[in-house]
């Protein structure tokens, strides 16, 4: 009996392990997107700077073009609302995985404690 108990344990400790890496992961990735929102914020915030009579280029491979103020500006705008909604992404899923976390340890305590009772029982026999 002990012996099944240890296995279950083992098995639910590697998926919370694993579920940790995927937390790791995620929580890497969400601030990966804050930096980018920092960058683009400075970027809005230098193009609101121009009037229409600054020239504005975009970088395309190693190439400048030319590119129009009022576009830039809508570019840089709809990558910010397409980051900031990979962020709201990023925090669901980890509030969700913060919750089977949760879950998760408790089921290891629930798992330890009857290991460690079926433990006593079997030198309690011997």
């Amino acid at each position: 009996m002990a012996e099944a108990i240890q296995k279950k344990l083992q098995s639910e400790l590697e998926k919370y392990q694993q579920m940790q890496k995927d937390v790791s992961k995620s929580m890497s990735a969400r601030q990966k997107l804050e930096a980018q929102v920092t960058e683009n914020n400075i970027v809005k915030e230098e193009l609101d700077l121009l009037d229409t009579q600054n020239t504005v280029y975009k970088l395309i491979g190693p190439v400048l073009v030319k590119q129009d103020l009022e576009e830039a500006k809508a570019t840089v705008a709809k990558r910010l609302e397409y980051i900031n909604g990979e962020i709201q992404r990023y925090e669901t899923l980890l509030k969700d995985m913060e919750k089977k976390s949760d879950q998760h340890r408790e089921v290891l305590s629930s798992l330890q404690q009857e290991y460690q009772r079926s433990q006593g029982l079997a030198v309690g026999k011997v």
